[in-house]
């Protein structure tokens, strides 16, 4: 082989290490939601979950730790337990808000689970629903809605500026939102709907609804906003 050629496949070689070693946000995000969720987690469970090699999930997960966004822990039967750390859940929730607003998917996806979600809250009575969030998903809820036997019937905005969305009343808060609501028969679930800090909201609204006598398993959540319903997500383990 020439030079020439010799420099053209070193070039090529570089370029696909380059890739390589080159996160994929959208795996780094499932990588840190299957630790988030399961600290049990395998490689093999990561890599069957995300549709990729096994030693690709190996790859990430090694990254992960180099970077201390995961803990590792050997456990009994030689086998190891993730965690995230403090940073890993920061990094985790910055990717969730990146890909949410990015993804050319997102749209449709919410759309259909946003349909599925209202239509299983009227199949299970819960007829009147308020939204934890202001944004394009809201708007999506709040049309698949109209498909479906429950209804929206206000927003709670998180420091929204106006009075209304999508034709709602908005409320700063739950508490407010349940004073507006109890004369015409209460809000019966609450649907996360915030796309910038998902978690943080859900974490919220559980904390809230508990010290006003809703349960926490009428606040519900699509599935695309990756939320974990364990109070404690992540560890401090010492580096």
């Amino acid at each position: 082989m020439t030079g020439a050629g010799l420099a053209c496949v070193s070039v090529q070689r570089q370029a696909m290490a380059n890739r390589l070693n080159r996160d994929n946000p959208e795996i780094l995000l499932g990588v840190l939601s299957a630790v988030e969720r399961d600290s049990a987690v395998t490689q093999r469970s990561i890599s069957s979950e995300l549709g990729i090699a096994l030693g690709l999930a190996n790859a990430y997960i090694g990254r992960c730790v180099r970077k201390g966004l995961i803990k590792v822990r050997q456990v009994p039967l030689n086998r190891y337990a993730y965690y995230l750390t403090p940073h890993g859940f920061a990094e985790k929730s910055r990717l969730t808000a990146e890909y949410l607003t990015v993804s050319l998917d997102f749209f449709r996806t919410a759309r259909r689970e946003c349909t599925q979600l209202i239509s299983e809250c009227g199949d299970a009575g819960y007829r009147r629903l308020a939204l934890a969030g202001v944004g394009d998903l809201a708007e999506i809820a709040t049309l698949s809605a109209t498909d479906c036997a429950a209804e929206v019937i206000c927003v709670i905005g998180l420091d929204h500026p106006s009075e209304h969305f999508a034709g709602r009343p908005v409320f700063e808060d739950l508490a407010q939102a349940l004073e507006w609501a109890n004369p015409g028969g209460g809000i019966d679930a609450v649907v996360i709907t915030d796309v910038t800090a998902p978690q943080a909201t859900y974490e919220s609204i559980i904390k809230e609804a508990e010290s006003l006598g809703l349960s926490r398993n009428r606040i519900l959540a699509p599935q695309l906003l990756r939320i974990t319903r364990a109070q404690k997500h992540f560890v401090d383990l010492p580096l």
